[in-house]
């Protein structure tokens, strides 16, 4: 087969097809792509284009309730600093992860209320400009554009209100998250319609909603089927609407939601974070006939590049079974990866991922 573009490899996945060879995609942290520019990578070029990777193009918008955005405190290890959605988050500069959480302006159904008359969805919520510079290319170059969601679960805790806050009202106020979650949801929706409305189609939504941790879930199967499967659904339903794909990414074990996941139309799962418990094989065998799986490579073996190929020889050759595979680590690729390790993954991952005889 001859070579196909990002969009003919990736739409031959969601129909459980081969193609050429399996997309071949991944995450490095801003760390990461600080040492890559330290070993020899280009600053003037994207990781994607130095490693011809596929091609992910991404249109997002803005649904905060747009609090002002502040630099609070900066050192040369470290930013403290504002959100559009009130939060005050510690940022370092030189090390991979996540942002150390330090407070939240919307901390209770009243906040909320205020927050929620701010989200309105206007069009200056939308960098028209980016869209009218960059949409052609995309599409000649037969990018995967997808619209990227913002709303449920995770957003809600870790962005928005406060993980312990959260969890607490999945109990005792689950009408209140029940509000935040389907707000989100219907301004994020909006927007995109006013986007694709003005033919800035896309392929595929979207969305972060990590419901995992290692080996266990923040709730149980009842409480998603009461709070977060219906808005979930909705966004299925909203995509599917228009002739596209549903994508969602969900981060730790969440094992016991994919069969409603699978039962409400998602397409594809994302990361299939083995470390925490999860396995891109027995998914294949349960699923793969109706979910693409995109992921599954453990980023702990990134460093040990014996292991990792050992690793992926064994995943690849199953999960790649008649389509239906995306090649990326299980979360993001780590600051211990050099650039000739991670040339050396990327060109293991198209060998082993080619249908080709």
């Amino acid at each position: 087969m001859h070579s196909l573009s990002t969009h003919e490899r990736i739409a031959r996945m969601f129909a459980h097809q081969d193609a050429d060879r399996i997309p071949v995609l991944d995450d490095p942290w801003a760390a990461t792509i600080e040492r890559w520019h330290a070993e020899g990578m280009p600053s003037n070029i994207g990781f994607g284009d130095y490693f011809d990777l596929d091609h992910i193009s991404s249109i997002g918008v803005d649904t905060s309730p747009r609090y002002p955005v502040q630099v609070l405190e900066q050192t040369n290890e470290y930013r403290v600093h504002t959100t559009a959605w009130g939060a005050t988050l510690k940022d370092w500069s030189h090390a991979g992860g996540v942002p150390q959480f330090l407070d939240f302006r919307i901390n209770s159904p009243d906040a909320w209320r205020e927050a929620k008359a701010r989200m309105v969805p206007t069009r200056d919520r939308i960098n028209w400009q980016v869209l009218d510079r960059n949409y052609k290319m995309w599409r000649k170059r037969g990018d995967w554009i997808r619209g990227d969601l913002w709303f449920g679960f995770d957003v809600t805790h870790s962005w928005t209100l406060g993980t312990e806050r959260v969890l607490l009202a999945l109990v005792e106020q689950p009408e209140w998250l029940s509000d935040v979650f389907n707000t989100m949801l219907d301004v994020n929706l909006a927007l995109l319609d006013m986007v694709w409305d003005a033919g800035y189609t896309f392929d595929s939504i979207f969305w972060c909603d990590d419901m995992g941790y290692k080996h266990n879930q923040f709730f149980s199967v009842r409480t998603y089927r009461a709070l977060v499967k219906p808005v979930h659904k909705r966004a299925v339903e909203w995509a599917h609407a228009k002739g596209i794909k549903a994508h969602l990414h969900s981060c730790g074990d969440v094992r016991p939601f994919v069969p409603e996941l699978v039962e409400i139309g998602v397409d594809a799962l994302n990361p299939l974070e083995v470390k925490a418990g999860m396995d891109p094989i027995d998914l294949k065998r349960r699923f793969g006939d109706r979910l693409v799986l995109h992921g599954g490579i453990n980023a702990v073996l990134y460093d040990d590049l014996e292991a990792l190929e050992a690793e992926m020889r064994r995943v690849i050759p199953v999960v790649k079974e008649n389509g239906g595979y995306i090649f990326s680590s299980d979360h993001s690729v780590p600051s211990s990866v050099s650039l000739s390790s991670f040339r050396r993954i990327v060109a293991l991952a198209k060998e082993l991922g080619s249908y080709s005889a």
